[in-house]
């Protein structure tokens, strides 16, 4: 995909606009779906059904229409055929006046936390110590940013015997419903994850089964999708597998993060994600810390540690290289945790201090 219109540093006069956009496929792989982004979240303008082919070997042009925001914004754009999605085309424009003085009202996000911890499975050869007290931890951690960063803070906290399969879709679909383009959701989950024998990864609820993973597990596709149709900027942090519980983790093959991770943090999702640990490592947990320790990591870089130009303010990029330090440091290299960002999202502040 290649934007024609409009230019890079361009000045709207109205929050609806056209983009002028030049699709190139092969003549044998239509254009099924083009979709666009605005600073890195879903417009809500998506075009499915298509089936573009080009012309020529210039390529199809192609009008979009989006709404953007006041002030300045990154446009995205990718096109998908069977192969999968584009590399995202972009451009930078402003529309109505940029913010240069402390007079100007600023409406503050709102800020929904989804957040998951099973400790106490039904399943005894599953219990761990600290998943429930971690996803509590984090909730009283972020609730504390009511009136700074955000102007209100609404959690939902899911743990242990709440935490069924059913409880968690329900609060996915909660956080889908409410967070609207100009609000901050976060999704926090800690528990057990397993792959199946064909690969695909499950988050396991209070009541799994992992004889029956399929019926009882919950699939990470159905957090893939709740991040792809969220409206505001999204961040998910997964803090799975804590024990290292060799006679569950080999049922279904060693948990593999990286197809989640990659899925989840794809331009066309746009989640910014933390992930405890890498490739096939497992996510320890330990009395010494009093919760796991990607977890306890994450709640000293959030406390202020992470802070590391001393602006009082912790943007991801800081939160990034804070966790991967701090986390193998605790575990003596034993568990690295990975960060992924998608290119469509800029740096940007997620805490501020008082």
């Amino acid at each position: 995909v290649t934007i024609l219109s409009p230019e890079n540093g361009a000045t709207m006069t109205s929050a609806m606009i056209q983009i002028q956009v030049l699709i190139k496929t092969p003549e044998n792989d239509p254009v099924t779906e083009i979709k666009t982004l605005v600073n890195g979240r879903p417009s809500g303008e998506d075009m499915r059904g298509l089936k573009i082919k080009p012309r020529s070997k210039a390529g199809e042009p192609h009008t979009l229409k989006i709404t953007i925001p006041e002030g300045e914004c990154e446009i995205a754009v990718l096109a998908k055929n069977s192969m999968g999605y584009s590399e995202p085309a972009t451009v930078r424009v402003t529309y109505g006046r940029l913010v240069t003085s402390g007079d100007e009202f600023v409406i503050k996000p709102k800020l929904y936390i989804l957040a998951v911890g099973v400790a106490h499975y039904n399943d005894q050869s599953l219990m761990l110590k600290y998943p429930a007290k971690d996803a509590k931890d984090f909730s009283d951690l972020m609730t504390l940013q009511k009136g700074m960063l955000y102007r209100d803070v609404v959690t939902k906290l899911i743990v242990d015997e709440t935490a069924t399969r059913d409880n968690i879709l329900e609060g996915l679909e909660w956080i889908q419903s409410e967070t609207t383009s100009k609000d901050v959701a976060m999704i926090f989950v800690a528990g057990h994850g397993l792959n199946d024998n064909t690969g695909h990864l499950y988050f396991l609820p209070v009541d799994v089964n992992v004889e029956k993973l399929k019926r009882t597990g919950l699939p990470t596709e159905e957090i893939s999708r709740t991040v792809a149709a969220i409206a505001g900027k999204v961040i998910y942090f997964m803090d799975t597998c804590h024990s290292g519980n060799i006679t569950v983790a080999r049922r279904g093959g060693d948990m593999d993060l990286t197809k989640v991770l990659n899925e989840l943090s794809s331009a066309e999702n746009g989640a910014v994600v933390f992930c405890s640990s890498s490739g096939r490592q497992y996510s320890l947990e330990s009395d010494q810390w009093g919760n796991g320790a990607f977890t306890k990591a994450l709640l000293e870089g959030l406390a202020g540690k992470a802070d590391y130009v001393g602006k009082n303010r912790i943007t991801i990029n800081q939160l990034d290289l804070y966790l991967s330090e701090r986390v193998k440091e605790l575990t003596n290299g034993r568990q690295t945790p990975v960060t992924a960002k998608p290119e469509t999202v800029r740096d940007f502040t997620i805490i501020i201090r008082n």
